[in-house]
């Protein structure tokens, strides 16, 4: 993946346009299957590895109406199935190519209130745009009209503008609902329930709102700034927000109910809890989660050295274990943080990666180096402190439960490597906080909140989604889950009125 100037994309964009207005309108398939995919701008891979500002600094208008001149607007719209909260996708897009970018984004809006988030970080490649026929059309995903990009381009257009309203809400209910965490779940059943007329009450356990959007994802790939507008919108519809207050020890779920007088309580506390290896040496100081190392960077500045309270270890040869998405950003961000070498370690190929095609070009462009087929065996340590690790070498054999094939380690393969950090970043689990103090909320084996078609538990008036029962999954997974509990919710209290 070789670098382009967004100078360059953008003249290409407005040849590419010119030409396309020179054909005979409208547009017969084959036209618009032989428009190119338009490249995403973005900062030098050189410059950017040592920045916090976002990579990807977004289309061009021109790029957006020619990648949106892509789509053939297929009567079926597999795109639309594909997207969890059904947007109406060829519908936008149509409104992006005719240039009328106030229309496209009221069109997303009806149906998704994070079009800023969800277009930078959710993976529309195994979602909204696995089934789109251009993608199938041309046998590659990757050349899928680009709807992620696009949902990005008109969310950015209304905010640069200044014309984001917030959502009409209706009159006062005389009900209340709390909603347990804010991130994505939250932020959604929040809206929706204030839409609603209901009184809501939104808690955080952190001493700042917005969830893994806020201390999970980095800068780099989501502007916090663009956070705080959406929390903003929730405050501007009549919302509180309430921080440092830690559900299940500062108040139990129960209690909300009993004695705070809440008529429904929404838990969308998310799966904050890290994995660990349990392998020698992961006591060892300068061993962290991801969790740790990203919400020290992202919620507390660590990467403002001079400023930062609770910096982190200066690290100069760091590992990272994992291959998802979270693998990527922890790799990515000890960069940005001084590493000079940072190893990402993996113990499958790279086709089994669940990281996302473009965060792992990203981090490749960007110099993290990467180790398949391996996966450490002990972490080694002198005096307390990380000198290196000790790795194993793999090879893949039958598949496992997940479809992916089994990693099986090769007998005597043992090899050291020295580094004075090691991130672990193999998955999150629920913490089970709200569990333990919460009787009769049922649960499954992994601590995931059990919950029927439309997010009930099994506790009356108690409802939950998200993360915390999903297992770790996308942002607009955990929306679409909300958006369905908010429903159910709203219909609920109806009837008590």
């Amino acid at each position: 993946m070789s670098f382009h100037t967004p100078e360059s994309l953008q003249e290409a964009a407005r040849a590419e346009w010119a030409r396309i207005q020179a054909l005979p309108q409208p547009l017969k398939p084959r036209d618009r299957l032989a428009i190119p995919m338009q490249e995403m701008p973005t900062q030098d891979p050189l410059v950017r590895a040592r920045n916090m500002q976002e990579v990807a600094t977004g289309y061009f208008e021109e790029q957006a109406r020619v990648e949106a001149a892509r789509c053939l607007q297929c009567k079926n719209a597999p795109c639309v199935q594909g997207c969890p909260v059904r947007i109406r996708i060829p519908q936008f897009i149509a409104a992006i190519a005719e240039g009328d970018m106030a229309k496209a984004i009221a069109i997303i809006k009806e149906t998704s209130l994070l079009p800023a988030v969800c277009g930078r970080v959710c993976p529309q490649e195994t979602q909204c745009q696995e089934p789109c026929t251009v993608g199938k059309s041309l046998k590659s995903v990757e050349k899928a009209v680009s709807i992620g990009r696009l949902e990005r381009y008109v969310a950015d257009w209304e905010r640069a503008k200044g014309a984001a309203a917030a959502p009409v809400v209706a009159p006062a209910t005389g009900k209340k609902v709390a909603v347990v965490g804010s991130g994505p779940a939250g932020i959604t059943v929040a809206a929706d329930v204030r839409r609603a007329g209901h009184e809501v009450v939104l808690f955080e356990a952190f001493h700042k709102a917005g969830g893994v959007l806020v201390y999970g994802i980095p800068e780099f790939r989501l502007p916090k700034a663009i956070v705080r507008a959406e929390l903003d919108t929730l405050r501007q519809m009549g919302v509180e927000i309430r921080t440092n207050f830690v559900v299940g020890r500062t108040r139990k779920i129960t209690d909300l109910v009993a004695k705070d007088g809440f008529d429904a309580v929404f838990v969308g506390s998310g799966a904050g809890l890290p994995k660990f290896m349990n392998i020698e040496g992961e006591n060892l100081v300068g061993v962290y989660s991801a969790n740790e190392y990203l919400t020290r960077s992202n919620l507390m500045k660590a990467y403002d050295v001079a400023r930062a309270v609770t910096p982190i270890h200066a690290a100069q040869r760091v590992a990272v274990l994992g291959g998802g998405n979270v693998a990527m950003d922890a790799a990515r961000t000890a960069l940005r943080l001084g590493a000079k070498e940072v190893h990402l370690i993996y113990r499958r190929t790279e086709v089994e990666m669940p990281a996302r095609v473009e965060e792992v070009a990203h981090a490749k462009e960007e110099g993290v180096q990467f180790h398949m087929l391996q996966n450490a065996k002990r972490i080694l340590g002198e005096n307390g402190k990380v000198t290196g690790i000790e790795c194993l070498r793999y090879e893949l054999g039958e598949p496992d439960a997940s479809g992916r094939r089994r990693p099986v380690e090769i007998k005597g393969s043992e090899f050291q490597l020295g580094m004075d950090a090691v991130i672990v970043a193999i998955g999150n689990e629920s913490n089970p906080l709200i569990e333990q103090t919460t009787p009769g909320l049922e649960v499954d084996k992994y601590g995931h909140i059990v919950t029927d078609e439309n997010g009930q538990t099994s506790l009356p008036k108690v409802f939950a989604g998200g993360d915390i029962v999903l297992g770790a999954a996308t942002v607009i997974l955990a929306m679409g889950e909300g958006r369905k509990a908010a429903a159910a919710i709203n219909a609920m209290l109806k009837k008590e009125t």
